[in-house]
C-alpha cells in the first residue's frame, strides 16, 4: 500500500532559488524528529548544488514555526511512524544532525532569507535568528518561549539574539518568554520587512531573485566575510575581508561584471 503521509519538509526550486517550507500545518509547523532529518537534507542540497544560489525557509499554512513539538517530546504522540525517513538512524549515525538541522553549529554556503507569518516563537525565532535577511508577515509572532516550560533555547538564540537586538530587549525576551509582534521586532532590527499576511514569501523571492542575480562568487564572500567576522575586532576582520575579496577579484565573474557594465548588458555569471 502507497504511503501518503505527505513529507513535513518540502522544497521547491524557483530559479536560482530554493524555497523550504516547513509542512506540518496542524501542528503549527513544530520541529519533531522527521522534520529535523529533512529540514537539515533540504540544507545539504542548497550548500552542495551550485545552482542554488538562496535559500528561503517559510512555512506552510498560517504560521511559520511554533517550535518543538513538545507533545512528542512528552511522550504524547500516539500511532506508528508513517514520515518514511528512518529518524533514529539518521540521528545514531550523526549525533549533531540536530544541531545542524537548527542552523547552530553549521549553515549551507548561500545566504537564507525567513519568511514568516503568525507564530515564529522558541525554534522559529532560532531559525529566525540563524538567517541573514528576515520578511514578518504582520500576524507574526517572535520570542523565546523555552523558559516558560523549564527549558533551554538550545539552537543558538541565547548567544545569537543579544548580538542582533538591543542587549536589555534579548535579555527580558530570553528571561521572560514574552513575545513581540512583527512590527515591534522590525523596531528592533530583528526582521527587515514586515508585509501584509500572504505576502511574505513573495517578498523573500524577489529580494532572492536579486541577490541571486549578482555574482555568485562574490554573494558567497560577503556571505562568509559577515558570518565569520561577526563579535571579531576590526582589524583582524578586514584581515577576512582583504583575503575573501582579492579571490573574487581574481576571479572570471570579476572580468565578466564589468565587461557586461561596459557593453550594456546583462552578466552571464558563471561562478568561476
Amino acid at each position: 500500500m502507497a504511503d501518503d503521509h505527505e513529507p513535513a519538509v518540502l522544497t521547491e526550486r524557483v530559479g536560482h532559488v530554493l524555497v523550504v517550507t516547513l509542512n506540518r500545518p496542524d501542528r503549527m509547523n513544530t520541529i519533531n524528529g522527521e522534520v529535523l532529518v529533512r529540514f537539515y537534507d533540504a540544507m545539504l542540497e542548497a550548500d552542495s548544488n551550485p545552482d542554488i544560489r538562496v535559500a528561503i525557509i517559510t512555512g506552510a499554512g498560517k504560521n511559520f514555526c511554533a517550535g518543538a513539538d513538545l507533545k512528542e517530546m512528552a511522550g504524547g504522540h500516539q500511532g506508528e511512524d508513517t514520515s518514511g525517513v528512518d529518524v533514529q538512524g539518521r540521528l545514531a549515525a550523526d549525533p549533531d544532525l540536530p544541531w545542524k538541522a537548527l542552523l547552530r553549529t553549521w549553515r549551507p554556503n548561500v545566504p537564507l532569507i525567513t519568511a514568516a507569518e503568525g507564530q515564529a516563537i522558541a525554534g522559529g525565532t532560532e531559525l529566525t535568528g540563524a538567517t541573514e535577511i528576515r520578511v514578518a508577515g504582520e500576524s507574526a509572532k517572535f520570542g523565546i518561549s523555552e523558559v516558560r516550560w523549564s527549558l533551554y533555547a538550545m539552537g543558538g538564540s541565547v548567544v545569537r539574539i543579544p548580538r542582533q537586538i538591543p542587549y536589555t530587549v534579548a535579555a527580558e525576551l530570553l528571561l521572560t518568554g514574552d513575545h513581540i509582534d512583527a512590527q515591534r521586532a522590525l523596531q528592533l532590527g530583528l526582521v527587515g520587512h514586515v508585509v501584509p499576511d500572504g505576502e511574505a514569501l513573495t517578498k523573500a523571492l524577489e529580494i532572492a531573485g536579486r541577490i541571486a542575480a549578482n555574482g555568485p562568487l562574490a554573494v558567497k564572500a560577503i556571505l562568509r566575510t559577515l558570518r565569520e567576522t561577526n563579535g571579531m575586532q576590526e582589524t583582524e576582520a578586514l584581515d577576512h575581508e582583504f583575503t575573501y575579496g582579492w579571490d573574487v577579484f581574481a576571479s572570471e565573474d570579476a572580468r565578466e561584471g564589468p565587461r557586461a557594465f561596459k557593453e550594456k548588458r546583462t552578466p552571464n555569471f558563471k561562478g568561476k
